[in-house]
């Protein structure tokens, strides 16, 4: 195969750290190419000194065979490249099409020609499977259709190298498969993907050479099909990591949580969760399955006292959480790790010390007189960034300038720190790396070991049987199975999911 680029001897060193040292890549034309690596092992850097984001300190890139020096990505884009970022740098009020040409817009005369810009994006659409409407609005779009979208602007700017970072880290299962499809025609079609991803079963579903990173140096480059996702893993972080393995058991006490007769409606007021009922106790792990849109979201959102709930009770214990804000029923013990640990989750353009001191900013430890006590809060990040193992350059940081696995963690961290009875848990190891899963799952268990009742809700569906004591199965807004997690597998859970078998009310 014809060589599409190189990256020789690339190093980027930032004040303290080696970020790419002296890495060597060679990407062949046709094929899909995986990056993969823990958090911090120098990804990012190194796709961002190749899309001209960053200038290496050493180092040269060729393209077809051709030295080239990116001062900026239009640079990388007039040679060819193009990346789709985590963060979609979409306008929300555009249409697709208008999106997908904005600056490169064909004209009539001095005029934008718009019917030739929707007939251009739809051809490639369809070309490459991407199936969007190039008329609807950008902001009324789901997340995988937002991806295509992005998809769509490299190639119309004829990207012959697909980057993309972490395209699956906010898909569903079902998105995910559809995303796939499209790697595999753009490859047939004879573009060149470079695929950066934490999970390594997907590298051995699409990919066909794999580069490991760690620590900022190669050190591992083969053939997919010539290797496993545990050899991947060992190479990615030294040592043998199983995230899918069961934990071990533990013997559950008193009811915490229990909810009647739930009824909640989505904002358009059509029924999104009927008549549930649900239960967890102290030492529990409750797993909820099911595909997105089966109530899950408005359930979290009704326990979390963010979506009004049209009938039905739920307590906390002795307390009745239905009159409560969200502040209080905080205060009555229920923490929240979130789906969107980015929007969510975090504040970006706040401190590692002050994201994980939101939402306790109010305790007595943290405010003398109504001011808050800083050397009280400063004491508190430091102690979570070593327990968390957050890599942060001090408490002072921006978390807007962590990895994705480092932020999840200052979130987990947050939540985890306060002592509540119940803890509710959404995707905790999204877009993160398997080390980074096996460090979360390993404080999940000891919060449930603690006495925590925990919910987790979870698309996939390997960390509901490796960390639940009880899986429920949500469709259609209702529980319709409880499964056994030590003998029931995805095939089962699936099943439920999809409403394939016949399933009775839980």
């Amino acid at each position: 195969m014809a060589i599409e680029l190189e990256l020789r001897s690339i190093s980027k060193r930032y004040p303290g750290v080696v970020a790419n040292d002296a890495i060597d890549l060679t990407v062949h034309a046709g094929e899909v190419h995986a990056i993969v690596g823990e958090n911090g092992a120098g990804k990012s850097t190194l796709m961002s000194i190749l899309y001209g984001l960053v200038t290496p300190d050493e180092g040269e890139i060729l393209v077809r065979g051709h030295p080239v020096h990116f001062r900026s990505p239009l640079d990388a884009i007039d040679a060819g490249l193009g990346m789709v970022h985590q963060a979609f740098q979409l306008f929300p009020t555009m249409t697709v099409a208008e999106n997908v040409v904005f600056g490169r817009e064909p004209r009539r005369g001095p005029f934008i020609d718009r019917a030739r810009a929707n007939e251009l994006v739809s051809e490639l659409a369809d070309q490459f499977g991407l199936g969007v409407d190039v008329n609807a609005r950008v902001e009324d779009l789901g997340v995988g259709a937002l991806q295509r979208v992005e998809i769509l602007k490299v190639l119309y700017r004829d990207a012959r190298v697909l980057i993309l970072d972490e395209p699956t880290a906010v898909l569903t299962p079902q998105e995910r498969s559809v995303l796939f499809d499209v790697i595999d025609q753009l490859r047939l079609a004879g573009r060149t993907i470079i695929f950066i991803t934490h999970k390594l079963n997907e590298v051995v579903e699409t990919s066909q050479r794999v580069t490991v990173l760690r620590r900022g140096c190669v050190v591992d480059e083969k053939m997919v099909a010539e290797t496993t996702a545990a050899e991947m893993s060992l190479a990615m972080t030294g040592r043998n990591v199983d995230p899918t393995r069961r934990r071990h058991e533990h013997e559950a006490g008193d009811r915490v949580l229990e909810v009647r007769g739930l009824d909640v409606d989505d904002a358009a007021g059509a029924r999104r969760v009927h008549g549930l009922d649900l239960d967890v106790a102290s030492g529990e792990i409750v797993g909820i399955a099911g595909v997105t849109g089966s109530g899950q979201t408005e359930l979290v959102e009704a326990l979390l006292g963010i979506r009004q709930v049209a009938a039905g009770t739920i307590h906390l214990g002795d307390v009745d959480l239905r009159p409560l804000d969200v502040r209080d029923r905080r205060d009555a013990g229920l923490s929240y790790v979130p789906e969107d640990r980015q929007r969510v989750g975090s504040a970006g353009g706040c401190t590692t010390a002050e994201n994980v001191l939101m939402g306790y900013q109010w305790k007595d430890r943290f405010q003398r007189r109504k001011w808050l006590r800083r050397s009280a809060v400063v004491d508190h990040a430091n102690e979570l960034i070593a327990d968390f193992d957050i890599k942060v350059s001090g408490p002072g940081q921006h978390v807007r300038e962590l990895s994705g696995g480092n932020l999840q963690k200052v979130v987990v961290a947050r939540e985890m720190a306060h002592d509540g009875p119940l803890l509710v848990v959404e995707q905790p190891t999204r877009g993160v790396d398997v080390g980074a899963i096996e460090f979360i799952h390993g404080q999940i268990i000891e919060q449930r070991d603690a006495g925590r009742a925990i919910v987790l809700i979870s698309t996939e569906l390997w960390e509901i049987l490796a960390l639940s004591s009880r899986v429920l199965v949500m469709f259609n807004g209702r529980i319709v199975a409880e499964l056994d997690p030590t003998v029931a597998d995805e095939v089962e859970i699936g099943l439920h999911m999809t409403g394939a078998v016949d399933s009775a009310g839980v």
